[in-house]
């Protein structure tokens, strides 16, 4: 895993770009990758690369080219079929000089264009430099695991793995928040590529390659998500044939991330089904020396350790743990948000903040981890939650059917389904509207929207006619209205939380920030593809989650664990800000002076909210869901104003090139 960077001019009107920007570039991505460095320039392109030694750590150094020089890359992440593409190239008569995957993505392109990332399963970015063409290409994995920001200045585009590379490269980039990112982050929990928080900057969406040449830009998905319309593209089989299936599909994904490194491989394990169940298939793969990483909370609520143990014994493997505090997560939440450089609306980075420390500080680089499995096979209360919504909505005057909602959101203090007339009136609003697209999230959108009761009016005014779930709802595609009601659920949960938020807050940021390189296996290509085939009633069997998952688990996870009832990932969230014993930063961001100088909240409005939570922590009363979603929304706001937009990111740090080609002017003269 690695971190890169480049400037190319689109115009070609001879601004070389500059070395000291791309060694700043660089320098800023190092935590990205500290283990070497490399850069590429000529008249038109530069590239930076920092890389994380996971594959051929000998050889295939970056940035990297083909036989003659003319075709450049810089590459973030892992191919898991490289070996296969390999061969198959091989017999095409291409020639290797690495073991690396780098290098065979090279010769993918020049034998397939830009189809090749079609025939790629991983998670990657990437940028291809064809200098003999002029031409640019950005590629971008189909789930979104590894990012890629984008920004045109001037006649200039960088672009870089994250966004506090871009700003290191050049002083007059403007650094100021776009409201419709804002509006996104407090709609969906995360913004939606290509939309980002910073005005002028954009992310690549997933699944995409985009194309800069001759003066101009192109860009088209290579991929897209496909479910069943009708009995075309359903899988055939039965339930038994189908837990065969994924069990098989989920071993040979484990198995890949397992195999294709050079360094060990260890395993998340929180407790749940889905993390227990990739450290089982790892297990069986690394053998008696196989690691595991597990959070533990000093908070009971949100405490799983006792599952945690049930499976390491189960596993036998080498275990790791640590205990994390409200104290804890208030002291490196600046760290947490200089990495996610977005607002977050919960705290649950920043235990996997320090869960990826003691990951590094161990020795390893590398961990498997269960996400995306929620997304894939239908395991959030959300879906189950649609099922009886819809269902509630056929006899909307049903005294009954209301009632199943009860089973749903057992492990929150102050659940939504608590009481039947607060159920009826959260969950009832909108039943008419059950074959509207976005029926399943509304209700969450309509709970996180109400935090913008806080905004300022400068806010309220630059986003008045604006409405982001009206702008996504036109962005589905044609095919939408096609698809079964759980597939629509799970399409717009993938694009709207998963890439935005699960993968990049949560996964790459927190793991990246310690050098660490997390693997997905259910993420893999054929995982998803296979489950997107599968029947409704495979993943969602009347209200019982991830079923098809659940037995295929069977003998490889105890039996405890995979009936136990969803729990999602949490962490305390805005208790953690207030009280006592609480960092000085918090009452200093969120004073009336810096929140009115952010200018994207009401100061005063901020300040009725943290009396009110504080008030709750003295008193042990529960907050409710909208209070800690708002204080923690504001909080990571106003650190990212703080870091980013007012201020300026940290120094890079000074790096040293080993890979080092300058075909400029001046290169040559040297």
């Amino acid at each position: 895993m690695c971190g890169i960077a480049g400037i190319v001019d689109l115009k070609g009107s001879g601004a070389t770009p500059s070395r000291e920007a791309l060694v700043r570039m660089a320098g800023a991505l190092n935590h990205r990758g500290p283990d070497e460095h490399g850069l590429y320039r000529d008249a038109q392109a530069g590239f930076a690369h920092a890389r994380l030694s996971i594959i051929d750590l000998a050889s295939g150094q970056q940035p990297l080219s083909n036989d003659d020089g003319t075709l450049w890359i810089v590459f973030n992440g892992e191919i898991f079929n490289y070996l296969e593409l390999r061969a198959e190239l091989s017999e095409l008569g291409h020639r290797f000089r690495t073991r690396s995957d780098t290098e065979v993505i090279v010769h993918a392109y020049e034998a397939w264009g830009d189809d090749a990332f079609a025939r790629m399963n991983g998670q990657w970015a990437l940028a291809l430099w064809d200098s003999a063409r002029r031409r640019l290409v950005l590629s971008r994995d189909r789930m979104g695991v590894r990012p890629l920001y984008l920004c045109e200045h001037g006649s200039r585009l960088y672009f870089a793995s994250e966004v506090k590379a871009i700003f290191a490269a050049d002083a007059s980039i403007p650094r100021a928040f776009d409201p419709v990112g804002l509006d996104q982050t407090f709609t969906f929990w995360s913004i939606v590529p290509p939309q980002s928080v910073y005005a002028g900057v954009h992310e690549l969406q997933p699944g995409y390659v985009r194309v800069y040449e001759n003066g101009g830009m192109s860009e088209r998905p290579y991929w897209r998500p496909r479910f069943p319309v009708g009995a075309d593209g359903l899988f055939e089989g039965s339930l038994d044939d189908a837990v065969i299936a994924v069990r098989s599909a989920l071993e040979q994904a484990t198995a890949l991330r397992m195999l294709r490194a050079d360094v060990p491989v260890g395993s998340y394990l929180s407790g749940g089904l889905d993390s227990s169940l990739v450290a089982a298939l790892g297990r069986a793969v690394a053998g008696e020396r196989f690691q595991t990483f597990s959070l533990r909370f000093a908070d009971a609520e949100y405490d799983e350790t006792p599952f945690q143990r049930t499976m390491v014994r189960k596993l036998g493997s080498i275990h790791h743990e640590i205990v994390v505090g409200r104290r804890d997560i208030a002291q490196v939440f600046p760290d947490v948000i200089y990495h996610t450089e977005r607002p977050v609306l919960r705290t649950a980075p920043a235990p996997l903040f320090l869960l990826s420390r003691l990951v590094a500080q161990t020795g390893i680089k590398v961990v498997l981890t269960g996400e995306g499995a929620d997304e894939v096979f239908a395991g959030y209360d959300l879906f189950r939650e649609a099922k009886v919504r819809r269902f509630w909505a056929r006899q909307p005057q049903s005294e009954k059917r209301p009632r199943l909602l009860e089973r749903l959101y057992p492990y929150l203090a102050r659940s939504p389904v608590a009481q039947q007339a607060m159920t009826r009136r959260f969950f009832g609003r909108g039943l008419s509207d059950f074959a509207r697209p976005g029926f399943a999230h509304a209700p969450r959108w309509q709970t996180t929207s109400a935090v913008k009761r806080l905004f300022s009016g400068e806010m309220r005014d630059a986003l008045a006619g604006s409405d982001a779930t009206a702008r996504f709802i036109d962005s589905l595609p044609r095919e939408f209205s096609s698809w079964a009601p759980l597939a629509q659920d799970q399409y717009i949960e993938t694009r709207t939380l998963l890439a935005g938020y699960i993968l990049a807050s949560q996964g790459d940021r927190m793991l990246m920030a310690h050098s660490v390189e997390g693997r997905f296996p259910f993420l893999d290509k054929d995982v998803v593809a296979l489950a997107n085939s599968l029947p409704a009633a495979y993943k969602l069997r009347v209200l019982d989650e991830k079923h098809v998952v659940k037995k295929a688990a069977s003998g490889l996870v105890p039996a405890d664990i995979i009936a136990r009832p969803k729990q999602p990932y949490r962490a305390p969230d805005a208790l953690s800000f207030v009280g006592d014993d609480v960092p000085e930063y918090v009452s200093e961001l969120l004073s009336e002076r810096a929140v009115s100088g952010a200018g994207v909240f009401d100061a005063k409005a901020v300040a009725q909210l943290l009396k009110k939570c504080t008030a709750a922590s003295a008193s042990g009363t529960p907050l409710s869901n909208s209070d800690n979603m708002a204080l923690v929304g504001v909080l990571s706001t106003q650190l990212v104003h703080h870091q980013y937009v007012a201020g300026r990111p940290r120094a890079a740090q000074t790096v040293h090139f080993r890979t080092d080609v300058d075909r400029t002017e001046s290169g040559k003269a040297a």
